[in-house]
């Protein structure tokens, strides 16, 4: 499984709140609504101009704050292929792969537009513009078939169980 697409360059300690505002919990019902204010707050206009595939590349701690699965449900559904980031707030993480995105602890230099390529097969987080790579520890054969298959809900759909039953 390769992700390849533009980086995204955000710095440490990213909430999710900076990912999708909670001031809107109350004003924006659909998932589909708030699509458009993901990361509105850090990057204008990011949820036009994301392109599938992309990668966010950030530092430390991405995800803390509330625990709200929507944080990552909501930058798989804008077209972000990947994040990979120094750390995870735990909670965040076991989000993004009950959802189906992929969350790649690593730390590589990237810069907004730099064309990256996250093969999560073999373990290996590439910026293809400065043709630099980090190698990372590949997700068990469990975790991938989640992420295969998009998600744990997609997966039990497909398949009537759960990869570990």
């Amino acid at each position: 499984m390769v992700i390849k697409g533009r980086a995204w360059r955000l710095g440490d300690h990213i909430t999710t709140d900076h990912i999708i505002p909670g001031r809107l919990k109350y004003k924006v019902r659909t998932l589909e609504e708030m699509k458009r204010y993901v990361f509105n707050d850090l990057i204008p206009g990011f949820s036009e101009r994301v392109r599938p595939g992309d990668v966010i590349v950030a530092g430390r701690n991405f995800g803390y704050g509330s625990s709200r699965e929507h944080a990552a449900r909501l930058l798989k559904l804008v077209g972000v292929g990947a994040v990979v980031a120094e750390s995870f707030a735990r909670i965040f993480y076991r989000n993004a792969i009950n959802v189906g995105l992929p969350v790649v602890e690593a730390s590589i230099e990237a810069e907004d537009g730099d064309e990256m390529e996250v093969d999560l097969s073999e373990g290996v987080v590439r910026n293809l513009s400065k043709g630099t790579e980090v190698r990372f520890k590949p997700f068990p054969p469990m975790i991938m078939s989640l992420l295969e298959e998009g998600g744990i809900e997609s997966y039990f759909r497909r398949h009537g169980k759960l990869p570990w039953e």
